[in-house]
């Protein structure tokens, strides 16, 4: 548009010279006529031709002479109307300048007080974790005193009674299949070791208060809280007591299942090496914390899948507990489960056979055939063989364990009565997956009481449902699984607890 606009203005610029040069040309052509007029006039009548013609010719040029200048007034009008045009555009490229300078810095000004909101918001989740941690430092600091005279375990546990609102980290390895669900590493509370251990080390209460307040909040996601808490009560042990106390051991194993359950496997096995070290050093190579230690390292290394290295730390855990507390007590019954979901995930089948019988056997004898490890351990057992397609062995268990579960919850079985797999079977042998007997919906609605009471018996439908899978149960296998979904949405989620320190 500018170039077009230049373009006619040189143009117009052209033609006023050219019809300024014509308007002078034409003024002397009519100034010429008029003398010629003049000098005629003086010597012939006004009623001579030639007068008649010089004044038309002298009109015709005057009407060209005031063309002529109205043409240039036009011209002229142009010129100024471009210049002005001109300035207008000028004035336009300008706002236009200053209104995209005024974009790019609102731009910069919301770009900064979205960077100042961010900041302000870190400032303050900063200021609300520093004054979390200052109350718990506070707390830790308030409950010193219960220190004097206090005797503890020497190693603490996640297997708490189901009475305590307690949602501890999930130590167990993760399941092998679909198929089959084993339990975790979940060996229980060594209570009665401090009673028959040698060694003098005791857990302050504080580290213990310490350790259930980092698992509550392990529990809840909220690392940003527990990762510190376990830092500095770290770092205060090391001032007070030096690196080499058992006290600092136990903060390390601490620290360390919470960089495990956020997949830190590295961090979290250095921390339990320096712990095991510390124990040995201080305690002895056969003192229970030392089998703790071993056994949860043990566990780290089978999450992460190097079952060859944590087997050999599992078999030195129970020796000491085999040891320590005599082979048929039931914490060596729990390490004799670790040891065989170790041997279970190397596909070493007679040890594993070998470990949960003899596991099963201590449960039984111990803490009687009602109690929920006898369950565990027979679910365990069913899930290797299993594996190894030894339907009939593992049926034959699988069913023993929701039997078990429903003479506790529903009574002595009879035909109106009957166990959640026998109502399976039957409606298998009807091909009615839709048939929905009140017998049925009770012992469904129901059922749940039974997973309450026992969580591995939720595993146990599942299980035996997938059998009947392989066996090409199908309505049967679908039955045990609605029963389990059903039966989980009504207790939640089930947390699998373990040994902690």
């Amino acid at each position: 548009m500018a170039v077009m606009t230049q373009d006619i203005v040189t143009n117009t610029k052209t033609v006023i010279q050219g019809l300024e040069a014509l308007r002078h040309e034409n003024r002397s052509i009519h100034s010429g006529l008029i003398s010629s007029l003049e000098a005629i006039s003086r010597d012939s009548s006004q009623n001579d031709p030639n007068v008649r013609l010089i004044e038309e010719k002298a009109t015709i040029v005057q009407k060209s002479i005031e063309n002529i200048e109205l043409g240039l007034t036009e011209a002229e009008v142009m010129i100024a109307l471009a210049g002005h045009l001109q300035t207008v555009e000028a004035e336009k490229q300008k706002l236009r300048t200053q209104v995209k300078r005024l974009c790019q810095e609102n731009a910069w000004l919301r770009d900064e007080l979205a960077n100042t909101i961010q900041k302000l918001q870190v400032s303050e989740q900063k200021v609300a974790q520093l004054e979390e941690e200052k109350k718990h430092l506070e707390f830790m600091n308030s409950i010193k005193k219960y220190d004097v005279g206090e005797t503890s375990t020497c190693e603490e546990s996640m297997d708490r009674s189901k009475n305590e609102n307690e949602n501890p980290l999930d130590l167990g390895f993760p399941d092998d299949d679909e198929e089959q669900h084993p339990e975790g590493l979940t060996p229980t509370p060594p209570g009665q070791m401090a009673a028959v251990a040698n060694a003098g080390y005791e857990i302050p209460a504080r580290l213990k208060t310490l350790h259930n307040l980092v698992i509550q909040y392990a529990s809840q996601g909220r690392y940003e809280v527990a990762v510190p808490l376990c830092k500095q009560a770290l770092e205060d042990l090391e001032k007070t007591s030096g690196h080499d106390h058992p006290d600092v051991a136990t903060m390390l194993n601490i620290l360390a299942l919470v960089y495990r359950d956020q997949y830190k496997y590295r961090e979290a096995a250095n921390l339990l090496n320096d712990a095991l070290s510390i124990r040995e050093k201080t305690l002895g190579d056969h003192h229970p914390a030392v089998a703790a230690t071993l056994n949860n390292l043990a566990v780290l290394y089978g999450k992460r899948g190097r079952y060859k290295e944590a087997e050999p730390l599992c078999i030195r855990a129970l020796e000491i507990r085999e040891r320590v507390l005599g082979k048929d007590h039931p914490d060596v019954a729990k390490q004799l489960n670790n040891l065989a979901l170790l041997c279970q995930n190397q596909m070493k089948f007679n040890e594993v056979e070998a470990y949960y019988l003899r596991a099963l056997d201590i449960y039984e004898k111990a803490l009687g055939p009602d109690d929920p490890n006898v369950s565990k351990t027979k679910n365990n057992l069913a899930s290797a063989y299993l594996k190894q397609g030894r339907f009939a062995e593992a049926e034959k268990l699988y069913k023993e364990v929701l039997t078990r579960a429903h003479e506790q919850e529903f009574g002595p079985i009879d035909n109106n009565n009957k166990p959640i797999w026998e109502i399976a079977e039957e409606r298998e042998e009807t091909k009615n997956e839709n048939k929905d007997s009140s017998l049925f919906s009770d012992t469904c609605r129901n059922w749940y009481k039974a997973v309450e009471k026992c969580p591995t018996v939720a595993s146990t439908l599942k299980n035996l449902g997938a059998l009947y899978r392989k066996q090409g149960k199908l309505v049967a296998a679908v039955t045990l699984e609605d029963s389990a979904l059903r039966a989980r949405k009504e207790v939640g989620q089930l947390n699998i607890r373990s040994e902690l320190i």
